[in-house]
């Protein structure tokens, strides 16, 4: 079982950047698949990045390709996701999440609010 915490959300004004953490616990960190998700009021939990186990392959969704970038630390059980230009669209609850084997595990989200 993995045990995730995010951290860096915040308030932040329009073009603006910020850093997403997540720190996993458990010693298989690295056989995981990491995804960041974000769920806006109103909106469905969307995908927005996610990076293989190894680390050697990224996807991302549309709106944030070219702005965000998803990378990962296995030494440090930690992934991340580099937002910048950030836009007010944007704004949402980011979710870190792994997954193995059809199996998901999720984090407990953190804010971030863009201002116009």
């Amino acid at each position: 079982q993995v045990q995730l915490v995010e951290s860096g959300g915040g308030l932040v004004q329009a073009g603006g950047s910020l850093r997403l953490s997540c720190a996993a616990s458990g010693r298989t960190f690295s056989s995981y698949n990491m995804g960041w998700y974000r769920q806006a009021p109103g909106k469905e939990r969307e995908l927005v990045a996610r990076i293989s186990w190894f680390g050697g392959t990224t996807a991302y969704t549309d709106p944030v390709k070219g702005r965000f970038t998803i990378s990962r630390d296995n030494a440090k059980n930690t992934v991340y996701l580099q937002m910048n230009s950030l836009k007010p669209e944007d704004t949402a609850v980011y979710y870190c999440a792994a997954d193995k084997g059809g199996t998901y595990y999720w984090g407990q989200g953190t804010q971030v609010t863009v201002s116009s």
